[in-house]
């Protein structure tokens, strides 16, 4: 197969492909770059390998850096654009089934390709356009199939986290995982727990904001990976009925409030959950908003001071999932709405602040200038005074 119009990143980089050839090696675009391509999707990065060695490259480009050069890869800077050129290698000896303990620089593309993860991610592309598929890489992208390269069990025996990969390229993709690659997958799930939560955390974040999240959820539940994930043992039915919905998932706090409500879980509990998942502050903070009106909404109650407490994203959030989940006497119209008509969207919108009070209403800075703020900022929100600088002063000295 040849393509004959090369997308424009590849263009920009085809002199990089040319100068190593013109130098006497071969060079080839690989991985996901062409698999998404032959898809028609967007290219986030251009891998190049080729048979120079990591010392010959540096020799042929004059701007380079040494980014992963213990792993052959070596960064060329063009034109302000770098460019990540990796040798062929083979790799063996994975004793703690996430490294290598040797890794072998090749002049051989067949034998770099025979080392990756899956099929459609195997495949490389000439400068002429040719695609080099030695593993069944294009049939597989036409059938719509996630199949491991060569023996699936040595793939995940090489780096376990090869199955959550399969998975979330099963939801990313709308692709189902061939039989035997699930079968290695179910048989080696015990593997994952030999590898950092922090590359389990990218790949599931990925599968639940994927194309078709129900797709990589059912494998990932059928295969019982979820249970060598931190938390997820004791909630199979939850992940299962998850697996069954038609998830439409736009950030990472809305992934991890739809479980922690999935789950049944509370703010702390929800909160203990995400530390243990290495979660920033920030997106537990939104997560823990999320589930509170989840929870809140569910039960068919209203509370505009936990929207105005959760902010606009996650308000939204809420909005799609409770539409997603079937509350009850839920309208995501109203709810916007009412979220849009708060007289204040921040503390710092009121129209008094600390020192005004102090100054004209003779307040005294302590506790009691922070609490009287706190109350006024709450009966704005709740509309039980105006956000007016006057109404607010003589509401501030009533509260002294």
């Amino acid at each position: 197969m040849q393509i004959k119009k090369l997308p424009v990143e590849f263009e920009e980089a085809l002199p990089i492909l040319k100068q190593i050839r013109q130098a006497g090696f071969e060079a080839y675009f690989v991985g996901g770059c062409v698999r998404d391509t032959l898809l028609g999707l967007p290219i986030h990065d251009i891998d190049i390998a080729t048979s120079a060695y990591p010392e010959e490259i540096k020799q042929i480009f004059s701007k380079t850096v040494d980014t992963g050069i213990e792993h052959g890869t070596v960064m060329v800077l063009d034109h302000g654009i770098g460019y990540e050129i990796t040798t062929f290698r083979t790799e063996s000896g994975y004793q703690d089934f996430r490294r290598p303990d040797k890794v072998e620089f090749v002049r051989s593309l067949a034998e770099d390709l025979k080392r990756r993860d899956l099929t459609i991610n195997a495949l490389a592309l000439a400068p002429d356009g040719q695609i080099i598929d030695l593993f069944g890489g294009l049939e597989d992208l036409k059938a719509k199939r996630i199949k491991a390269v060569g023996d699936a069990k040595e793939r995940f025996f090489e780096d376990a986290l090869r199955m959550m990969r399969a998975v979330r390229f099963a939801s990313q993709l709308d692709f189902s995982i061939e039989v035997n690659t699930l079968q290695a997958i179910q048989q080696n799930a015990h593997l994952l727990e030999k590898i950092a939560v922090e590359r389990i955390h990218v790949e599931w974040i990925k599968l639940l904001l994927g194309k078709q999240p129900k797709c990589g959820l059912e494998a990932f539940v059928t295969t019982r990976l979820f249970e060598y994930c931190p938390g997820f043992a004791p909630h199979a039915q939850a992940l299962a009925d998850l697996s069954k919905l038609e998830l439409e998932l736009t950030t990472e706090a809305q992934c991890w409030g739809l479980l922690g409500y999935s789950f049944k879980l509370n703010e702390k509990q929800l909160r203990k959950l995400l530390k243990a998942w290495k979660t920033s502050n920030e997106i537990i903070a939104q997560a823990q908003h999320i589930l509170n009106l989840l929870q809140i909404y569910s039960t068919g109650k209203k509370d505009i001071w936990a929207c105005y407490q959760a902010k606009s994203e996650a308000v939204s959030a809420v909005a799609q999932l409770a539409t997603l989940l079937a509350f009850p006497a839920f309208d995501a119209a109203d709810f916007m709405q009412a979220y849009a008509q708060l007289a204040i969207k921040d503390k710092s919108q009121l129209a008094v602040n600390g020192k005004l009070l102090i100054k004209e209403a003779k307040l005294t800075p302590g506790p009691l200038l922070g609490k009287i703020l706190n109350i006024l900022e709450r009966e704005v929100v709740l509309g039980e005074v105006s956000n007016q600088k006057e109404a607010l002063l003589t509401r501030a000295k009533n509260l002294r």
